[in-house]
């Protein structure tokens, strides 16, 4: 990807854009991010009902 280095010298338009794409990838990592801390919260779960006999 080719960010501008210096926003000192971008427009109004260019800040808008490279704020919008920032927030678009902000939120996509958030997503995966938190979908990574469900699945691990929902293995350790399922291992300690393992260990401890499951369910009946």
């Amino acid at each position: 990807m080719t960010e501008p280095q210096n926003h000192e010298n971008m427009t109004a338009e260019q800040t808008d854009l490279y704020r919008a794409r920032q927030r678009g990838r902000n939120k996509v990592l958030g997503i995966v991010l938190g979908s990574l801390a469900i699945l691990f919260f929902a293995i350790s779960i399922v291992k300690i009902a393992a260990q401890s006999g499951g369910a009946h």
